[in-house]
């Protein structure tokens, strides 16, 4: 009795979340165990197990590796760093040639060299990161050299315990004498055992971002990147592996979110053994890093996180809580955003500070808090009446505001928002990582755009890239954007970015752009705490773990259609927190699709994103608001603010999947469960048909819930017998607020 009641407090013990046995190590979380070690032979660093907790201190012995010839020499061994040159024919996770010149050597040998566990999780140097106090987090660095080539590689490990996630980074360090040039680098490399698994990622265009795209790996090489310089509209950085088994609910998957806005490879290889190498890095056909003697490349941080059985859906959740607790930051990372209308659809060029004036005041009288004027703002000797002119040149047009910017914005923010007792808010949008040619900046300053020499500068929308890598391009965008917001009471910054990266001088010039822009963003970010700042790129062209320590909201497309938004916004949410993502009410027939769907219908797709909005002309004379709309609009207001505390803070539970289901719905619950609102849509009628059962997730079973304020449910009759609604037609919804009693 007494040996099974220890068993019994042992088992019910939390493991500490780094165990060091020598040169054993272990990461441990809730439902997760990381395990590697040094092979006495080679020095080189091995995988024992990445998934379900195992508490032991024993794992059982691996089978042994069926006979290669003479050919592989490491191909069944899992590796956790695996370099070039020594027998492993698989992808390496670095690269690098020794000497200046092409002819240097590309073999490395990094062996373990010694180990530190540090409590927490500091931040890296120069690039976005997460960051937790000790207790929160542990980290393991493990230190390798190459004692022939002088390469150090510190590879950092930290677990999150009670969020089942590992975050990944490596710092390669020229210890020699002679330039090193880094080919390669991958900021996590994972070797899994035999299995059949499937690839996830997030696959789009612009107007169709983050469409959640699914297939199973075969032997060989398979992935996807970006060489656009960012991270893309293509393909987002985020990589997910599951068994073939599993769902959105049920079954093991392991995700990976990479911290980083730039170009980047995914890549998943099954070698002829079946073990299968998944990693994610910096695009190695856009780097080509010089390294001197004593200088440093610190590679981006990759979030893995594991669901050891509540399927992709489990993995997703860890990743949210990870983002906002660890990678958000500022004082809107976890305060409900106000609503706002941004006039761009409505007016787009056609304006001047009268008109915003008035857009300003029907936008109060609706009850919205937050105006933002859109492009087309500035420029003095080239006023920004197209997309044709303009960009660089950060001062208001006096033609459009002849008595200056900041009289527009002290009336428009003296103007009370009906229904509430706070004056409305002003906001302003930018561009400033790009220069048309027809501007007073590049008249001035033409050596700042990123170019090829001897080869043309390709314009695309009329615009140049500014080259970033330069401390004065730096300073020059800090000095602008301070001078803006100094100028004139701003709570709001729209950042946007409209092309992407074609020539350029060297290969370095990528990385060294994303490190330049990370200084602008830090600099701009901490000077300006109270202001909130949104990321925009063509819509979704940047949304990636990368922006959000900067911008803790993003534009997830310029496609407003809210059918095309449901599977937007369903597969953003497969990576990255609803919080973060920017979602509006646009005016019918869209203007991407020409498809008109009805108020109700809009307003409910937009209202699953951290920051709800519209986008239209709100004035009596437009004509994007009929009479009845105008008479909804303010009480979908009301709903959407009661609504948004729980998207911004709350655990997001997908019950239904776009693709998947005539009828998507997803459900957000309180951290403490007391709260949720349900989210449930019909995207095509059906005549003379039964409604389908939808079935909750996430309630405690012997809980009451209130819904709407009337009906009241056990929680296990509403996850274990569901709920119907009498949809009707196309594009019909249904919004339920949900009460624990």
């Amino acid at each position: 009795m007494r040996i099974n009641t220890e068993v019994s407090q042992k088992a019910a013990m939390k493991p500490d979340p780094i165990v060091v046995d020598g040169t054993s190590f272990a990461l441990n979380g809730r439902n997760l165990s990381y395990r590697f070690h040094v092979d006495a032979a080679t020095g080189d660093l091995v995988s024992d197990h990445f998934g379900a907790a195992v508490p032991d201190t024993q794992l059982p012995s691996a089978a042994p590796v069926a006979r290669q010839g003479g050919w592989s020499t490491a191909g069944g061994v899992r590796r956790e760093f695996p370099d070039l040159g020594r027998g492993d024919f698989r992808t390496p996770a670095f690269r690098v040639r020794v000497g200046a010149t092409g002819g240097g050597g590309t073999v490395t040998a990094l062996r373990y060299h010694s180990h530190e566990v540090i409590p927490g999780k500091p931040a890296l140097e120069g690039l976005p990161s997460t960051v937790a106090a000790a207790g929160e987090a542990a980290t393991l660095v493990v230190c390798l050299q190459d004692e022939r080539s002088r390469i150090a590689a510190d590879l950092s490990y930290t677990v999150f315990p009670e969020l089942d996630i590992i975050a990944r980074s490596v710092k390669v360090t020229n210890q020699g004498t002679q330039t090193v040039t880094v080919e390669k680098l991958t900021s996590i490399s994972v070797d899994l055992p035999h299995r059949d698994y499937d690839m996830i990622s997030l696959r789009g265009e612009w107007t169709r971002e983050c469409n959640k795209a699914r297939r199973a790996i075969d032997y060989g090489s398979q992935g996807f990147g970006s060489t656009t310089g960012y991270s893309s509209h293509f393909h987002n950085p985020f990589l997910a592996l599951a068994p073939p088994t599993t769902t959105e609910s049920h079954g093991e998957a392991w995700g990976f979110a990479l911290v980083y806005s730039g170009s980047f490879r995914a890549e998943v290889e099954k070698n002829p053994q079946g073990l299968v190498r998944a990693q994610i890095g910096l695009h190695d056909a856009q780097l080509s890093w010089p390294l001197g003697p004593g200088e440093t490349l610190v590679a981006p941080e990759c979030v893995a996180a594991y669901s050891a059985a509540a399927g992709v859906g489990g993995m997703s959740r860890a990743l949210h809580r990870l983002h906002r607790r660890h990678l958000m930051r500022g004082p809107w990372r976890d305060r409900p955003r106000p609503v706002l209308l941004n006039g761009w659809e409505g007016v787009y060029f056609d304006f001047d500070g009268e008109a915003i004036v008035g857009m300003a005041a029907a936008a109060a009288d609706l009850g919205v808090k937050l105006f933002v004027m859109d492009d087309g703002w500035f420029g003095v000797k080239h006023p920004r009446t197209s997309d044709g002119a303009g960009l660089g040149d950060w001062t208001p047009n006096p033609a459009r505001f002849p008595d200056g910017l900041k009289s527009v914005v002290d009336r428009a923010t003296t103007l009370a928002v009906t229904g509430s007792d706070e004056k409305l808010k002003f906001g302003i949008w930018v561009e400033p990582e790009m220069v048309n040619p027809r501007s007073e900046l590049f008249e001035s300053h033409p050596d700042w755009v990123l170019q090829a020499d001897g080869y043309p500068r390709t314009e695309a929308r009329n615009q140049l890239v500014l080259n970033l890598a330069l401390p004065a391009v730096q300073d020059f965008i800090i000095d602008s954007i301070t001078t803006l917001l100094r100028s004139a009471p701003i709570s709001y910054v729209k950042w946007d970015n409209n092309r992407g990266i074609h020539e350029t001088a060297s290969p370095a010039a990528f990385h060294a752009y994303l490190l330049g822009l990370y200084r602008v963003l830090d600099t701009l970010t901490t000077s300006f705490p109270d202001v909130l700042w949104e990321g925009c790129a063509s819509g979704g062209g940047r949304f990636d773990a990368g922006m959000l320590p900067y911008f803790p909201q993003s534009w997830a497309s310029d496609n407003t259609d809210p059918v095309d938004r449901v599977a937007i916004q369903f597969g953003t949410t497969v990576a990255y927190p609803a919080a973060a993502m920017g979602a509006h009410v646009a005016k019918v027939p869209n203007e991407t699709t020409r498809r008109v769907t009805s108020l109700a219908f809009r307003t409910h797709v937009a209202m699953m994103g951290g920051s709800f909005g519209f986008e239209l002309d709100p004035r009596d004379s437009s004509g994007d608001i009929t009479p009845a709309e105008r008479l909804q609009i303010p009480g979908l207001i009301k709903l959407a603010e009661k609504i948004n505390p729980l998207v911004i803070n709350g655990d997001m539970w997908k019950l239904d999947l776009p693709g998947e289901s005539n009828h998507p719905a997803a459900l957000f619950l309180a951290g403490d469960g007391s709260q949720g609102v349900l989210f449930a849509f019909q995207m095509l009628g059906r005549t003379v048909h039964s409604q389908p059962t939808l079935r909750f997730q996430g309630l405690a079973g012997d809980a009451k819930y209130r819904l709407d304020g009337e009906k009241e449910y056990s929680g296990a009759a509403l996850m274990n017998g569901g709920l119907q609604f009498a949809f009707a037609g196309d594009y019909d919804s249904r919004v339920v607020l949900i009460e624990r009693l």
